[in-house]
């Protein structure tokens, strides 16, 4: 990466001028990515030892169970848990496979799936929680004072705005 801050250059082969980080921009950067990277596999590593699931089906699992009466759409449940809807589909088949959940279709629009916790896939939420939750606040949360807990938060809603182009959930089905 070229010292900072460098102005704009043209990169004739790309068709575009690009806008170098500032020194500032680029250790933000290194340390998001660090983040991006480091907390999703400690997590995953967590929950695949204590609970057999991976961070994406804890996720899947979680929502369901917080959900009003255990059951969400498909599409919503995917953009809940940062999942496609393809990757979704497949997870959800491999946990209706283990009982954990049910799908559905739903009544009034035929197109629209439903996904469903059952009692084990509620029991089996129950009993991982405690240790993610110990492995979040261990990661994430206790290296950060509350003005930085709030701070990422909010940073954490305007990158996934960002990313998503969305400011609300949209009404779709998968």
């Amino acid at each position: 990466m070229p010292a900072s801050p460098v102005p704009a250059v043209s990169c004739p082969s790309a068709g575009h001028s690009t806008v170098w980080l500032t020194h500032e921009e680029e250790q933000a950067w290194i340390a998001a990515a660090s983040m991006i990277v480091l907390v999703p596999g400690a997590l995953d590593a967590q929950l695949q030892r204590d609970a057999g699931l991976n961070l994406f089906e804890y996720l899947v699992l979680s929502w369901l169970s917080m959900a009003p009466g255990r059951a969400l759409r498909m599409s919503e449940l995917a953009e809940q848990a940062n999942g496609s809807p393809s990757r979704l589909s497949n997870v959800a088949r491999k946990l209706e496979a283990r009982g954990w959940i049910c799908r559905y279709p739903d009544a009034e629009d035929g197109r629209c799936m439903w996904a469903a916790l059952t009692e084990s896939g509620y029991a089996l939420v129950v009993a991982a929680a405690p240790g993610h939750v110990a492995a979040v606040r261990k990661y994430v949360i206790d290296p950060l004072s509350q003005a930085q807990v709030r701070s990422l938060a909010g940073i954490g809603r305007r990158i996934r705005r960002r990313v998503t182009g969305r400011d609300s959930r949209s009404p779709q089905c998968a």
